[in-house]
C-alpha cells in the first residue's frame, strides 16, 4: 500500500493515476474542498482518501502496512503570505513523514521546488552540499519553506547514526520540480500553468496575454523557463521507486529553457490559430520576485541512471490541448 499526499492535486493526481494503473493499492491524503478537485481522482480505484487532520491516526494504523510514501502535499501558492501555515504544512509535516519512513524502513519521495533557487544567482544545480544550499535565497515564502526542509534533510544525514533512531529512510528523494504543465491543474486557478491560461484565453477569442519584460536583458515574451510535461515528472518518480538504491536531491526539468513566446506559439499551433499576443505589465505585487530565467541542470539525475528523454515543449502542449483540454472530460 502506498500513500500519496496531495494526491488530489496536480502532480499528485497524475502520479496516483500511474500508480493505480500499475495495480498498486493507493491511499490519497488531501483536502478536496467544495469545488471539482475530486474529479482529479474520479477515474481511479483507490484504497482510501483521508483529510490531513486524520494523518496521525492513519500513520499509527498503517505501521507495517505501507510500502512507500510520495509526499506531494503542500501549500504551493507562490503568493502565500501566511508563514505559520507554510511552516506547518511544508516543513513540519515533511519532518513527520521523514521520521515515519525512517522508523518503518520504507522509501520517501517528496516534492521540493525550483523556487528554492530564488533569482538564479547561484545557478540551478541540484548540489546538496551545505555550502551551496546555504547560498540560495528563495524569493517567496513557498520557496523558503521547501528550502528549509531540504537543508534540514542534509543536516539530518550529517549526524551520527544510531541503531535506536534511524536517521533516514532506506531511500529518499527530494525533487525540485520546475515549471510543470499538463492535465488535472484546472482547480489551481491563478496558479495554473501559463499553457492552461493561454488555451482558455484563445478559446474565449482573446489574444494570448503574456507579461511584459521589466528587465533590460529580456524582450517582452523572452522570459525563459524550463517547462516540463507532468507525465515526465511522473516517469521520474516511478523510476526512483523502481530503483530503491538511488537517493538524493534531484532537479526535475528538461534541462532546456524556453521562452514564454515559444510556449504561446505552441498553444497557437495546437489550436490551429494565427499568433495574436498582447503584452501586459507584470503585476507590481510580484514584479520584484519575478524569475526571468530558470533551467534545470539534469546531470545528477542522468548520472544516477535515468535515461528517458524529456518531452519537447511543442509535443507536450499539443498533447495537452488535443488529449485533454479539448475533450469533454479533460481529466487524467
Amino acid at each position: 500500500m502506498l500513500l500519496v499526499t496531495g494526491g488530489a492535486g496536480f502532480i499528485g493526481s497524475n502520479l496516483v493515476a500511474a500508480l493505480a494503473e500499475r495495480g498498486h493499492d493507493v491511499v490519497v491524503c488531501d483536502r478536496l474542498g467544495d469545488g471539482d478537485k475530486w474529479r482529479n481522482l474520479a477515474h481511479h480505484t483507490l484504497e482510501d482518501v483521508i483529510p490531513p487532520e486524520e494523518l496521525p491516526q492513519f500513520l499509527r494504523w498503517a505501521e507495517g502496512r505501507l510500502s512507500g510514501v510520495f509526499h506531494m502535499g503542500a501549500i504551493s501558492a507562490t503568493t502565500e503570505t501566511d508563514g505559520d501555515a507554510l511552516l506547518a504544512n511544508n516543513f513540519r509535516l515533511s519532518k513527520v513523514f521523514w521520521d515515519h519512513c525512517a522508523r518503518e524502513g520504507i522509501p520517501l519521495i517528496y516534492a521540493s521546488s525550483a523556487a528554492t533557487y530564488g533569482d538564479g544567482t547561484h545557478g540551478f544545480d541540484d548540489d546538496a552540499s551545505a555550502d551551496y544550499l546555504a547560498g540560495l535565497r528563495p524569493m517567496n515564502g513557498y520557496g523558503w519553506s521547501k528550502h528549509l526542509f531540504d537543508r534540514w534533510v542534509m543536516r539530518r544525514l550529517a549526524k551520527d547514526a544510531s541503531p535506536d533512531e534511524p536517521l533516514a529512510p532506506p531511500q529518499w528523494a527530494g525533487l525540485k520540480f520546475f515549471n510543470v504543465y499538463g492535465p488535472n491543474e484546472y482547480h489551481k486557478g491563478g496558479q495554473a500553468s501559463v499553457a492552461w491560461h493561454l488555451f482558455n484565453q484563445l478559446t474565449r477569442g482573446e489574444p494570448a496575454k503574456l507579461f511584459r519584460s521589466h528587465h533590460p536583458d529580456y524582450a517582452d515574451g523572452g522570459q525563459l523557463r524550463d517547462f516540463i510535461w507532468v507525465g515526465d515528472c511522473v516517469e521520474v518518480m516511478l523510476w526512483l521507486f523502481d530503483n530503491p538504491k538511488v537517493s538524493g536531491l534531484f532537479n526535475v526539468g528538461t534541462g532546456k529553457a524556453r521562452s514564454f513566446a515559444d510556449l504561446a506559439r505552441a498553444v497557437f499551433a495546437a489550436v490551429e490559430r494565427p499568433e495574436n499576443i498582447s503584452y501586459v505589465p507584470t503585476p507590481e505585487a510580484i514584479r520584484d520576485k519575478y524569475q526571468y530565467f530558470t533551467e534545470a541542470k539534469m546531470a545528477r539525475l542522468r548520472t544516477a541512471g535515468y535515461d528517458k528523454p524529456f518531452t519537447e515543449l511543442e509535443d507536450g502542449v499539443a498533447r495537452y490541448v488535443r488529449d485533454f483540454l479539448s475533450q469533454p472530460d479533460p481529466y487524467r
